[in-house]
């Protein structure tokens, strides 16, 4: 039997093909789906470390995450700090 998945991989999973299916939206005039588009594009490296059994900072993936904030104007930091219910 193959060994079972885990959250993290499953979820990494979803990260990384969201990424390849949003890639022709990176400069879409809808600002919701370029968001999304630049979201999963700059976080497919860590899933992709995940899928593979690496593992990645998350510090450096909060600060790119903070830094696409800038960039478009979003709060993903806010609402990341909010679900976690603690200070990123």
């Amino acid at each position: 039997m193959a060994e079972a998945l885990t959250q993290q991989q499953v979820l990494a999973f979803a990260v990384y093909e969201l990424r390849l299916l949003l890639a022709s939206h990176l400069e879409s005039p809808s600002p919701e789906l370029k968001a999304a588009a630049r979201l999963s594009y700059m976080l497919h490296n860590q899933a992709l470390a995940i899928l593979e059994g690496r593992s990645f900072d998350p510090v450096a993936a909060t600060e790119t995450i903070a830094h696409l904030d800038q960039v478009l104007g979003e709060n993903f930091m806010q609402q990341l700090t909010k679900l976690t219910k603690r200070a990123v």
